[in-house]
Parts: C-alpha cells; sequence; structure tokens
C-alpha cells in the first residue's frame, strides 16, 4: 500500500507511548481525533468512540455500526475478521495487534507482535493467529502468547501470505521466490521461483493460486507443481488490489501517465474459462481496495483511499447512486476487509481508528462460529484495609498462621546446595552435521526429542536405549541424505488398497510373479505369517500336518493342514489363515503367553515384534508336538487313520525338532544331579566382550546349546539352596535345528554389528585383491567358469557386507558327551568331499534354510519377513523345474532373492530373529506321501450341538450312502455370514471413501442342495455354525440370522462347529463336485476354501456382459424364473435353489454353451430390462411377470 500521503511525524511514535496520554495534546495528533472524549488529569487511555444509540441500521443495506480506535495515532496496516470467532484483528504500521469482540467492538486482547516493522498481513488459524511482518512469521494465541516465531532471511521483505490447508502456507514479498511453510513442523519445505518479482497479494480457487505483482501482472498458477499456467498483463503501472469470484477476475491498478502514476478508474475483468478479458468496468472513485461481496448477486465493492465506497455488477455499468461514504477520522482509508457471512465491512484509517459497517443491527460475522473463551475475573477476598502508616497497626490483621516449629521453607545449609543436573551429551548426529563459524557451531536439528525436554534418569543404568528400534528415514532417499538408513522397498510393509469392488481389482501379481502363495496381512495377529511360510516350506513338517486329523475342534495342527492344503492348490493367488487365526486366539496358553494383539497395538506396532515372532516359534513347535502326540482314533472321522510318519507314540514333531539334553547340577559340596530333558529350539546366548574380539557363529552357536552358568538350585544333601554350576550337555541331534537370536536390545545388535564388520576385514584379506566390486566377469573368466576344473567364484564386495551367518554348520558328537561346532563353507566342501562330511559317526551338516528377521521402519511400525530356501518337491510341484532357490516373503509380496541377501543383516533396519537349519538328505529319511484323512463318512448324519433342535425343525436330508457324491456332480451352494468387526474407513477430502480394514466376517450357515437325482432340489447340508467370538452385526436383513440362532443354548437351529461343515465342504471339492451360487467367490474366501476354478459355477459371472454391472440373483430369478425371492429376508436354501434352477436356465438358453451370440442377444435384453426398472423387483400388486414383456418375448423367439 502506498502511504505517501501520511504525515512524516506518524512514524516518530513508539507504541508503549500510546497506552496512555498526557493532558497537553501532542501536535502531531489530529484535534478531531479526541472530540466527546474527556481526558483524566492523571492519563486514561482511550478505549473507544462509542457510536450514538439513535444511529438506526436499515436492513440490507450497509451503514455504520460502531467505529472504535485501536492505537492513537498510529495508522492501521492490515484488518482482518477472524474466520473462527465472532473477532475481529486489526494491526497497526508500530507492530501492534489488537483484537475486538462481536458488532459492538469490545477490546479483547492487545499486545505487540513487532518491535519495529509494520504488520502486513493478518490470518486466523483455529488454535491461534499468524501475523505476517518484513521478515517474520509470528504464530500467537488469541490470548498474546507465542506459539512459535519464525524468523526469514534478513533480506526478505514479505508482504503477503496464503493458507493453503490447514499446516500448509506460501509467503510472498518483493522478492523472487516464494516460501512454502510447514506449520506442523515450522519448517520451510519448498522454495518456488517466481518469474516476475513483487508479490504482494495472493488468492487461491480450487483452479489455481493467483499471484498479484507490483508490476501490474496477474499470474495463475498450477495448484500442484505451482508453475505458471496464464498470466494477465492487468495494469502499466503498479496493482493495487484484485480479487477472484466464480470465473471472474476484477483487479484495479495505477497506469502510467506522463506525470507518474495514476489511479486508473477502469476496473479490469477477466473470464476465467475463456482467459481473457471482457468489456472493463469504469467506476466513479478512484479505486484503492475491491472485493466480491456475492449475496444475491455478485456485486463488487470498490473503495477508495479517501473513504468513497461504490457497490456495482462486475459484468454491469456503475451508477453513482450506488457510493455511500465512510467518515474516516485520518485523512486516508488503509486497509478494508469483509467478513465471512458477507454481513459486516471493516474499514481503518491512518489515524488508528476502526470503522465497522453492518446490513442488519445484529450482524454476525462468520455463518457458525465458536464460542469465544473470556478470561475469568479476578477473585481477591475482601480484606480490611491497612494504613502502613500507622506505628501502632496490629500485624496480626495479616492472615498469617502462628507456629512454633521449623517452617518448611526453612531448608539447613546442608541440603540448600546447589546441584545442578548434568546436561546430557549432545545427540550424535549433531556433532556430525555441525558447521563451525568462529566459536559457535549451527547443525540442523534432527528431532530426536520433544522440545525443550530431556528424558529424565535416576540412575546410568536406565540410559541403555535400543538404538536400533527407531530407523530415521530420508523422505527423499539415500541420494540426497545418505546418513539416512532408507529401508529397501520390497522389505517395506506391504498393504491391501481396497475399492468399491473390495479386492477383485487389487493387483495381487504386481507383488507376486511366482505360483507360490502369499498371505494376506489384515486379519488379526497376522504377523505370523512369514513362520507359517516357513513351516510350509520343511517337506517332512507339510506332509505330516497334512496328514493329520483329531476331534478337537481347535486344534491347530489340523487348521494349519487345511491352511497347508490351500497354500498347495494356489497357482500364485494369495491366501488368508482366517480360520487357523481363529483356533489359534482360542488358545489360553497363547493369550497367556501375550502372543494375542488387539488391533490398535498391531496397527500401531507397539508390541516387540522380534520377541513375540520367537515366542510364537516356541509355543507353535510345542503346541504341534502335543497335538500330534495324541494317536486316539478320531471316532467322528472315520478313516482319519494314523500318521504314515510312524507308529509309536512319540511324536514326528519331536523326531524332527526335539533334541534330548542332559542337564547337571554341581553343588559346592560335591554333590552332582543329572537330569535328562528335551528342547525343541535353542536360544542364542552372547559373550559379554566388548574388545571387538572375532567369535565364529559356531562358537556362540556351542556356547548356547551347551551352557554353562552359575545359579542358586536346591541341594538334597544341604537341603537348602546353594550356589550350584549348571552344565548341559547334548546327548542326540535334532533334524531340524530351530535358533532363536533374541536380538532384543543395542548390545545385541551391536555384537551383531561388531562379528559381521570383523568377517568382512577378514575375508577381504584372506580374498586379496581378488574380489570384485561387482558381478560382472570377463569372457575368459566364464569359459573358465563353465569347465570342470573351474576354480570357486570369488564373492564381491556387496555379497561379504553385514554378513557373520554361514550357509551351512558342521556338528559332531565327541566321546565324551561333548560337542563339536564349526562354520561349514563350499571351500571345506571341494576340499573334503560331499561324503567325507559325514563319514563318521555323529558327524551332520546342516545347511540353512530360512531366516526370520524383523524390518524397523518408523513410518509403520516394522514388520516381519522371512528368506526361505524353497526345495525341489515345491518347484516341481509348482512350476515343473527341479532346482533351489531363495525367495523373500513379506506377506503377499514374493520375490527371487540372491542367496547372500538373506544372511545379510544391516541392524539399523534388518534385523535376525529366527534361524532354521535343516540336515542335509532330510526328506530321505522320511515318507513323504499324503494320504486324504477326509473321507465319506463326514457327510452322514450327526448330532446337533444345540439343546432345543428337534426333528420337527430340521431343514435338510442327509445323504444316504447310495446318494454320495461322484466326479462332476453339481451341487447348489449358498451361505450366510454375520460381522465380528466393522470395516474402518476414512472420508477423503473430495468426499470419497477410502477402506482401511475391511469388516470381517464369520461364516453362520451353510447350505448344500442336490444339484441332480430325484431328489434335486433338496439339501443335504444346512448348517448353522457355532461361534464363540462376539458378534457386532447379525445382518439379519441380508442373512436370516438372528440373535440366538447360533447360541448352542436357545438355538432351535442344526449346529455344528465351523470344523464339522468344513471338513464336509473338504471332502466335495476333493471328490471334484462343481460348486452352483451366485457370488461364490466371497463365500469362499470368508468361509476359507481354495476351490479350482473349473469346480466353481458362478451365475454372477454367467450371466454378465463385460464392462457392465453385476446382477442381483433376485432380479435374475424375477426375470428368468418369474420368481420373488428374498422378500424380507435372505434364506440360504432359497438362494441355493434358484442358482441351480438359473444354471439350467443358462443351459437352456445358451443351448449348454455352442450358442453363444444367441444368448449374448439374450443378455442385451436383460440389461435393456434392467435399466428400464433401475434394477428393482416390481411389488406383487405391480408391473406383471417379464415373460408377458416385449423383451422377454423376444428373448424366447431366439
Amino acid at each position: 500500500m502506498n502511504f505517501e500521503g501520511l504525515d512524516p511525524g506518524l512514524a516518530e511514535y513508539a507504541p508503549a507511548m500510546h497506552s496512555a496520554l498526557d493532558p497537553v495534546l501532542d501536535a502531531h495528533l489530529n484535534p478531531s481525533l479526541l472530540q466527546n472524549v474527556e481526558l483524566d488529569p492523571e492519563g486514561v487511555a482511550l478505549e473507544a468512540l462509542p457510536v450514538q444509540e439513535s444511529v438506526h441500521i436499515m436492513e440490507g443495506v450497509y451503514s455504520e455500526l460502531h467505529s472504535v480506535v485501536a492505537e492513537v495515532g498510529v495508522p492501521v496496516s492490515v484488518s482482518h475478521f477472524d474466520l473462527h470467532e465472532e473477532m475481529l484483528w486489526v494491526g497497526s504500521h508500530g507492530g501492534h495487534a489488537t483484537s475486538f469482540f462481536g458488532p459492538a467492538l469490545e477490546r479483547y486482547s492487545s499486545f505487540q507482535v513487532n518491535g519495529s516493522d509494520d504488520i502486513r498481513q493478518i490470518q486466523s488459524l483455529e488454535n491461534g493467529i499468524l501475523f505476517l511482518t518484513k521478515n517474520n512469521l509470528k504464530y500467537m494465541a488469541r490470548g498474546g502468547l507465542i506459539i512459535f516465531d519464525y524468523l526469514l532471511d534478513e533480506n526478505e521483505d514479505m508482504h503477503s501470505l496464503l493458507l493453503t490447508d490447514s499446516s500448509t502456507l506460501l509467503v510472498g514479498g518483493l522478492q523472487n521466490h516464494i516460501l512454502e511453510i510447514d506449520l506442523n513442523t515450522v519448517q520451510e519445505t519448498q522454495k518456488y521461483a517466481v518469474e516476475t518479482p513483487g508479490v504482494t497479494i495472493m488468492r487461491q480457487t480450487n483452479r489455481f493460486f493467483f499471484c498479484g505483482h507490483t508490476s501490474g501482472k496477474v499470474s495463475l498458477r498450477d495448484l500442484r507443481t505451482f508453475k505458471v499456467e496464464h498470466e494477465f498483463d492487468a495494469f502499466s503501472g503498479s496493482l493495487s488490489d484484485f480479487d477472484v469470484h466464480g470465473n471472474l477476475l476484477a483487479a484495479c491498478g495505477f497506469s502510467s501517465r506522463l506525470t507518474g502514476l495514476a489511479c486508473d478508474r477502469f476496473l479490469k475483468v477477466y473470464d476465467l474459462r475463456m482467459m481473457r478479458a471482457i468489456t472493463p468496468l469504469q467506476v466513479h472513485v478512484d479505486p484503492a481496495f475491491l472485493r466480491f461481496i456475492p449475496t444475491y448477486t455478485s456485486r463488487l465493492a470498490i473503495i477508495s483511499q479517501s473513504g468513497q465506497c461504490q457497490f456495482c455488477e462486475p459484468t454491469g455499468l456503475a451508477n453513482p447512486a450506488d457510493i455511500f461514504h465512510v467518515n474516516p477520522v485520518g485523512p486516508l482509508l488503509m486497509t478494508f476487509d469483509v467478513s465471512a457471512s458477507k454481513q459486516a465491512l471493516a474499514f481503518g484509517d491512518s489515524e488508528g481508528c476502526v470503522h465497522l459497517w453492518t446490513d442488519s443491527p445484529e450482524p454476525s460475522f462468520n455463518p457458525y462460529s465458536r464460542e469465544t473463551e473470556f478470561a475469568l475475573p479476578c477473585l481477591v477476598d475482601s480484606l480490611p484495609p491497612l494504613d502502613w502508616s500507622q506505628d501502632l497497626l496490629p500485624l496480626s490483621l495479616i492472615p498469617v498462621p502462628l507456629t512454633t516449629d521449623t517452617l518448611l521453607s526453612d531448608w539447613p545449609a546442608a541440603n540448600s546446595a546447589p546441584a545442578p543436573r548434568r546436561a546430557p551429551p549432545v545427540d550424535a548426529e549433531i556433532l556430525r552435521t555441525m558447521k563451525k563459524v568462529g566459536f559457535i557451531g549451527y547443525a540442523p536439528n534432527p528431532r530426536t526429542r520433544l522440545r525443550n525436554q530431556i528424558p529424565y534418569r535416576l540412575k546410568e543404568s536406565d540410559s541403555e536405549f535400543d538404538s536400533f528400534s527407531q530407523v530415521t528415514e530420508s523422505p527423499v532417499g539415500r541420494e540426497e541424505e545418505p546418513h539416512l538408513h532408507m529401508v529397501s522397498k520390497k522389505y517395506r510393509k506391504v498393504t491391501i488398497k481396497y475399492s468399491k469392488l473390495g479386492l477383485e481389482d487389487f493387483d495381487f501379481k504386481h507383488y507376486n510373479k511366482t505360483l507360490f502363495a502369499g498371505l494376506e496381512p489384515h486379519i488379526p495377529n497376522a504377523y505370523c505369517n512369514c513362520m507359517i511360510q516357513v513351516l510350509y516350506f520343511l517337506e517332512p513338517v507339510r506332509c505330516l500336518i497334512q496328514n493329520h486329523l483329531c476331534q478337537k475342534e481347535f486344534c491347530l495342527a489340523c487348521e494349519l493342514g487345511f491352511l497347508f492344503h490351500m497354500l498347495d492348490l494356489s497357482r500364485g493367488d494369495p491366501c488368508q489363515g482366517n480360520n487357523f487365526l481363529r483356533a489359534f486366539r482360542t488358545i489360553p496358553e497363547a493369550s497367556a503367553l501375550g502372543l494375542i494383539l488387539a488391533d490398535s497395538d498391531e496397527a500401531s506396532g507397539k508390541g516387540n515384534l522380534a520377541r513375540l515372532i520367537q515366542r510364537w516359534n516356541r509355543f507353535i513347535l510345542t503346541q504341534l508336538h502335543q497335538d500330534m502326540q495324541e494317536l486316539e482314533i478320531p471316532q467322528a472321522y472315520r478313516g482319519a487313520g494314523g500318521s504314515s510318519f510312524c507308529s509309536s507314540g512319540d511324536s514326528v514333531i519331536g523326531q524332527l525338532f526335539s533334541c534330548e539334553m542332559e542337564n547337571c547340577s554341581l553343588c559346592r559340596c560335591g554333590s552332582e544331579t543329572v537330569r535328562a530333558s528335551s528342547t525343541l529350539l535353542f536360544t542364542l546366548s552372547y559373550p559379554d566382550d566388548k574388545t571387538g574380539k572375532n567369535y565364529d557363529f559356531a562358537q556362540v552357536l556351542k556356547r548356547s546349546i551347551c551352557l554353562d552358568q552359575n545359579t542358586q538350585a536346591w541341594c538334597d544333601t544341604c537341603e537348602k539352596y546353594q550356589p550350584t554350576i549348571q552344565t548341559r550337555n547334548i546327548r542326540h541331534l535334532p533334524d531340524i535345528l530351530v535358533i532363536n537370536c533374541e536380538v532384543n536390545s543395542s548390545k545385541e545388535a551391536d555384537f551383531w554389528r561388531m562379528q559381521a564388520e570383523v568377517a568382512f576385514k577378514m575375508a577381504v584379506k584372506k580374498h586379496g585383491g581378488e574380489i570384485s566390486k561387482n558381478k560382472e566377469f570377463a569372457l575368459a573368466d566364464w569359459k573358465e567358469l563353465g569347465s570342470p576344473e573351474g576354480v570357486l567364484v570369488c564373492p564381491s564386495i556387496e555379497e561379504l557386507k553385514n554378513v557373520w551367518l554361514p550357509f551351512s554348520i558342521r556338528m559332531k558328537m565327541t566321546k565324551n558327551k561333548g560337542l563339536d561346532v564349526c562354520n561349514w563353507t563350499d571351500g571345506d566342501e571341494m576340499q573334503w568331499g560331499p561324503a567325507r562330511a559325514e563319514e563318521e559317526h555323529g558327524v551332520c551338516v546342516y545347511d540353512l534354510m530360512a531366516t526370520v528377521v524383523h524390518i524397523l521402519d518408523s513410518r509403520t511400525g516394522g514388520s516381519l519377513v522371512a528368506h526361505i530356501k524353497v526345495g525341489e518337491t515345491y518347484h516341481q510341484r509348482k512350476e515343473g523345474v527341479t532346482h533351489q532357490q531363495w525367495y523373500l516373503f513379506n506377506d503377499f509380496l514374493i520375490e527371487p532373492i540372491d542367496k547372500h541377501e538373506a544372511v545379510q543383516f544391516d541392524m539399523n533396519w534388518k534385523v535376525p530373529a529366527i534361524l532354521y537349519y535343516v540336515k542335509r538328505n532330510l526328506n530321505s529319511r522320511y515318507n513323504l506321501n499324503i494320504k486324504n484323512p477326509i473321507e465319506a463318512s463326514v457327510l452322514l448324519a450327526e448330532a446337533s450341538l444345540a439343546r432345543k433342535q428337534r426333528k420337527t425343525h430340521t431343514t435338510f436330508i442327509p445323504l444316504m450312502l447310495n446318494e454320495m457324491p461322484q466326479i462332476g456332480d453339481l451341487v447348489g451352494l449358498d451361505a450366510e455370514f454375520v460381522t465380528l468387526n466393522e470395516e474402518e474407513a476414512e472420508l477423503r477430502s473430495d468426499g470419497t471413501k477410502s477402506t482401511i480394514k475391511p469388516s470381517q466376517m464369520s461364516v453362520a450357515r451353510i447350505t448344500c442342495v442336490r444339484g441332480q437325482g430325484p431328489n434335486e432340489g433338496i439339501p443335504f447340508i444346512d448348517d448353522y455354525i457355532s461361534t464363540q467370538e462376539q458378534v457386532v452385526d447379525y445382518l439379519t436383513q441380508y442373512s436370516g440370522i438372528k440373535p440366538g440362532d447360533l447360541d448352542a443354548k436357545i438355538s432351535s437351529k442344526h449346529l455344528t462347529t465351523l470344523k464339522s461343515t468344513y471338513l464336509k465342504l473338504r471332502f466335495l471339492i476333493d471328490i471334484g463336485v462343481k460348486f452352483v451360487g451366485h457370488g461364490l467367490q466371497k463365500d469362499f474366501r470368508v468361509i476359507n476354501l481354495m476351490v479350482p476354478k473349473d469346480q466353481v459355477l458362478d451365475t454372477v459371472y454367467l450371466f454378465h456382459m463385460p464392462r457392465k454391472r453385476m446382477i442381483s440373483l433376485r432380479f435374475l430369478a424375477w426375470y428368468f424364473l418369474d420368481l420373488k425371492i428374498q422378500g424380507e429376508t435372505h434364506d440360504s436354501i432359497e438362494d441355493a435353489r434358484t442358482a441351480l434352477q438359473l444354471y439350467r436356465k443358462y443351459l437352456e438358453l445358451s443351448k449348454n454353451g455352442t450358442e453363444p451370440e444367441s444368448f449374448h442377444k439374450v443378455l442385451k435384453g436383460l440389461y435393456e430390462k434392467g435399466r428400464k426398472m433401475d434394477w428393482k423387483v416390481p411389488e406383487p400388486e405391480g408391473q406383471t411377470s417379464p415373460k408377458n414383456a416385449a423383451v422377454f418375448s423376444s428373448v424366447l423367439a431366439l
């Protein structure tokens, strides 16, 4: 704004002088300012200039309501109506801010923002007010407390700011750039270059940023890239003000004349649709400010500095009758603003007065303002006044407690010595990035601690901090900030993006290009997905588990076998562990061990996943061992038989994983106690050595297996607890060696890091100059490698980094019950030969099969992934090739990797948790045949769990022996579900809904209907599934399930367990029947079944045209079968029968699929009728059957 017309003496006044005035009036002040104001001889501050009570406000016409003095004699530089509360903010040229409450303009707060510079713009936020001065941005509470004070560069000259969203701010000025500032971090995030310097006004619409320049131009910039899209050359001199509304942009300014700059009385108006100027608007005042005030029309308010205000339409003609006058106390109007409700106008003049004009007697500044908080009045008890000049005044009038004891504040001198807290050490990251200028150091704030806070620890031992548990990440990448560790993309936590179609349009093939099946992560407690994959790719375990079947309702071995069967059938599609995790949640031991995570803890990553998966590893091996020891042949499942592995009472899990141990306890009295035990896994125990000594992994493993420790134990000889020496020796080596790494603190992580560094140096020294920087070889090298006399390939430097773990280890039992462990390399293999490794008795060579690692990612809370060496048998079944390959399994992301990646652990983000070593030629030691334990007897009649179920309530007839289904038979299927957990969704800024986590469904009813024979259409399965989990919504309108139907105490339905019905469906799938239904894909997904595609006949796809909507079963039944189903609720028997009839109709119309063109015409008629009916089935009294309609008659004529 141009202030050349102001009295130069106004700038000499400091803000501190304006709080009180002497009776003698200063010569710089305008005498007219003090009209109707009485001055107390002792000095009284001017509060306001009251409006006469006789002022009448005409409804709909703007008139002056109040005038008030903000700061006497100091020009008002900016005014702003608060967007959240009924307040008006005013800033002065002296850097002082004042706020007024309500239309009466009652003073609310007043405080100094800047000591020297004027306030150039004000912006209200929810929690405070932003003030922009020349080179300072200050955020203050409405009461005056500073929230933050952001100092810009000294050379900056800022004039305008624009709030683009709730946390992002653009600041511009006379320089050739615009700054983007993040209000959350109070940091500059972007600097946009401006071709035309001098941005003094900024506006925003849903299409562009608008920047007004001092040169008279207005540039339109892209909202995302801030690039110039268009530019209007509005005025030849300078730009005064502009505003945007709808598709119009109006601007006022100065034009160049021979005598200098002159105020242009033509407003430039531009059409933003065609990006061109329309007819200029001639006004009768010298425009300095303008605003659109859209109420009934898009009218403009044009204000001159002398106080004239004119209203006119931007595309019409200005009428001199629409001019009114503001009576400023000073000679010039300095600022103008319009309230959000368009009911109030605020003017500030050069003498510090603010004028409020409104169009109603009781205006509101905002359509919806929140309540303003006021300071509580000071409540002081009324005490009698005391005259201190009186010598005889009794001091007892002062209410002070009388006591003869020592006061609490009388500390002894010994206890009053100052003992300041020792300053915490400076962050190593600050020291590393610090730049010194003289004796002062400057460094960016790493923001690892809260502002002005340090952790308070009573003991030095408490200062242990898991530094590796928090990974700082670069927002840009490793190239720009190499000191920050970035988690590799394939190791990051993967999430499923849900759409309107759920998972149907999610591209799982993008994450998994193999034929192996991943596991979906959105199920509660799915953190164990990686360990399920490890167990699955152990061939003996896979075969053993799938041969197991027992009577227990919640048996983890049975559910794991069902899940393994799904993984076998899948051809790259992900599977779900719903039923397995449901059984897992019901086991009391799992809850007692803390293995059941709440949804909130799992989503936020609060749990220590490394410790959790190691406890889960021990739990699952123990649980499977117990389940496999039950050799009682189940009566409910005849023909289940025993395991094909063994017939003895020992568990095959025990044969695979168990290791016999001998524990010796030696008391200091000399008595020795020996006990035999067994363990399924080992936990690494690390040496307490900080000298950097080299330890082989084999040494640490031997130390962990043959553990020696001193503990307090009971001695029978001494008959009391005594210090004893506990030693543990091994009697028998397991076939699968399972190791928990126990890297749970920075101490263990530093040990792994240090040993990897030592191993790297030794490897470089060993190979000398032969190590290549990459894996590229010359042609001669490849020829040499291909020859029989070829030498070992030298590893690259990248392959040797962060490696301490060997791919193979050799273990040997000695004659004195000792154990020898050593790392076994490819060089040893070539030197001794493959046969020499196991020539001697008790020698075993173990190969690394899997590593489970904890990925530390501060953004997502971390995750668990597995590196697995997939054997030949799996590749043979899936891909028809025989080879071995390492893969990364990250939930549904599966990717082949180099074998060195499986043993490389960068402890900053990739921490080892579990190791699996297997004996060589393990598969040859076990019978790997799988005999399906599920037989036809599961389909025979069974008792209901419901106590009140009677034969009169039976809704199905079980199959007889002569009705057992054969391969290719049709079975009508329908399932109903209930909701266990509601979906979690959020609304985007554009109003669309984004699903974060889908609703968790549970199957409640399964119905199977005979598809052929004399009893076609009669159900042979109609099971209601009992559930122990809490049901959130029974979905009665869509499922027909009512509260109590699933409760065994009060239900009258045929109630069974999920496992019982699951076995029936598994038998039907294995026998090769074809399921007919509507929307079977979702049904099988919730039931947790993998069905081959050639066994599914889904009517939702049979009667579907590409790129068209899916049609409901109800509409198809009405259109083709003249049936009206699903009236009030759904019935699964009715739906299954209808699906069977529709399939018969499909065969009839398509001539068994031989005439696709004629059937395509039928579908066209179906979709045409559906659009006419809006896909709604008419009521019984309404329209007649579609068979009588013209469309259907043409279909039948085909």
